[in-house]
C-alpha cells in the first residue's frame, strides 16, 4: 500500500475521532443509551485503525521478526478489550458470540469483498496455496476444538459438573495457544511471504516516538469507549429488539474489526489478493486461537467464568464458515463470483441470527 493510500485512508477514519467527544458528552448528560452505544461504536472505528496503523509504523521499523509478533499480538487489540469489558459485566453470551462472529466476519465478510472488488477489478487472481491452505487447515482445527466443549456441553450440565467443563475448556486453551504460539512462530522464521511484502511495500511516516504516543492515546481512549459500549449493550438490546447473540455475531466484530477490513479489501483490489487473503485468514486464526483462549484464563479474574461451549446456531455457522473457506484456498486461485458466494453465506447467517429467538441456546 503507498503511503499517500494509507493517509487517505486514516484521513477518512479519522474524521470518526470526534464521536469520542460527542460520546463522552452523552455519557456525561446521561443521555439515551441508544445514542451512547452508537457514539461509542462510531468512535471504536477509528481508535482500532489508529492501533492498526501505529503497531505498523513501529513494525516496519523493528524489522519483520519483531513487527510480526507485535502485529500477531495487537492485531485484535480492540475486539479483545471489548471482550474483557463484556466478561467483567458477566455478559458471556455476548463474548462468546462475537468471538465467532469476528471468526465468520473474517472468513465470510472481508474475505468475500475482497475477493468481490479484486476479482471485479483484475479478473482471477492468485495467491499462495500453500500459505492459505496451510491456514485453512489450522481454522479447521480450530472449529473442531471449539466444538468439542460445545458438544459436550450438555453431558457436564446433566452432570451438574462446571467445574469439569472449565476445566475441559482450560486444557484446550493451553493447546491452542501453544499451536497459535508454534504458528506465529513458523510464520516469521519459516519462509512466510506476508510479513516481508509488507515490510517491502510500507514506508514508515511516523517516528517510532510518534507512533508509540498514538497507539498509547488510542488504547486508553478504547478502553474507555468500550466500557460505554458494553454497559449500554444490555438496555440496547432490551430497547431495538435485539438479541444478545446477534449483537456479538454481527454488530461487535465489524466495530473492531473496520480498520483492519478495509486494508484487506484494498490490497485485493491493488491486485496483492495474497496480502488480501493472509488478513483474512490470519485475523480469523488470532481470534480462534489465541484470543478466545485468553479470554478463558482472563474471566478466571471474574465472578462469571468463561467456557467455550457455543449454542448450536454457532457452532453450525462456524462450521459453515471454515469448510467454505478452506474450499476458496484449496486452489490458491479465486474470482469475484467466489466472493459473492461468501458474501452470499454472510448474509444468510446474518439474517438468521438477527430472527433467532433470545431463548434458544
Amino acid at each position: 500500500m503507498s503511503s499517500s493510500s494509507i493517509l487517505k485512508n486514516l484521513l477518512s477514519l479519522n474524521a470518526l475521532l470526534v464521536f469520542v467527544v460527542i460520546a463522552v458528552i452523552l455519557r456525561v448528560m446521561g443521555a439515551d443509551d441508544v445514542l451512547i452505544f452508537g457514539a461509542s461504536a462510531l468512535a471504536i472505528v477509528p481508535l482500532a485503525g489508529l492501533i492498526g496503523s501505529s503497531t505498523e509504523e513501529i513494525a516496519v521499523r523493528t524489522g519483520p521478526q519483531v513487527g510480526g509478533l507485535l502485529n500477531a499480538t495487537l492485531g485484535n487489540a480492540a475486539e479483545l478489550i471489548i471482550t474483557i469489558f463484556a466478561l467483567r459485566e458477566g455478559l458471556l453470551e455476548l463474548v462468546r458470540a462475537s468471538l465467532i462472529g469476528s471468526v465468520l466476519g473474517n472468513l465470510l465478510l472481508v474475505m468475500g469483498l475482497a475477493i468481490l472488488l479484486g476479482g471485479l477489478k483484475n479478473g482471477i487472481q492468485v495467491f499462495n496455496q500453500r500459505s492459505a491452505t496451510m491456514n485453512a487447515t489450522l481454522l479447521i482445527l480450530a472449529f473442531m476444538a471449539l466444538a468439542i466443549p460445545s458438544l459436550f456441553d450438555a453431558t457436564f450440565v446433566a452432570q451438574e459438573a462446571f467445574d469439569s467443563e472449565l476445566l475441559l475448556s482450560e486444557g484446550i486453551a493451553v493447546i491452542l495457544i501453544l499451536l497459535y504460539a508454534a504458528h506465529v512462530v513458523y510464520s516469521l522464521f519459516g519462509g512466510g511471504t506476508q510479513r516481508e511484502e509488507v515490510a517491502e511495500h510500507h514506508e514508515p511516516k511516523w517516528s517510532v516516538r510518534t507512533a508509540v504516543i498514538v497507539l498509547v492515546f488510542a488504547t486508553a481512549a478504547i478502553v474507555v469507549m468500550s466500557e460505554f459500549l458494553v454497559s449500554t449493550v444490555e438496555p440496547v438490546v432490551e430497547e431495538l429488539g435485539w438479541s444478545e447473540l446477534f449483537v456479538g455475531v454481527i454488530i461487535v466484530p465489524v466495530i473492531g474489526n473496520v480498520a483492519e477490513h478495509l486494508v484487506a479489501v484494498q490490497q485485493a483490489m491493488k491486485n496483492r489478493m495474497e496480502l488480501g487473503i493472509s488478513i483474512a485468514l490470519g485475523s480469523s486464526l488470532q481470534i480462534a486461537l489465541f484470543v478466545a483462549p485468553v479470554l478463558v484464563f482472563i474471566s478466571l479474574l471474574f465472578e462469571e467464568k468463561l467456557i467455550l461451549a457455543f449454542t448450536v446456531p454457532e457452532v453450525i455457522a462456524l462450521a459453515a464458515a471454515s469448510y467454505i473457506a478452506a474450499l476458496v484456498a484449496q486452489d490458491g486461485e479465486s474470482n469475484w463470483y467466489e466472493g459473492l458466494m461468501l458474501l452470499g453465506v454472510y448474509l444468510i447467517i446474518g439474517l438468521a441470527f438477527f430472527l433467532l429467538p433470545e431463548a434458544v441456546h
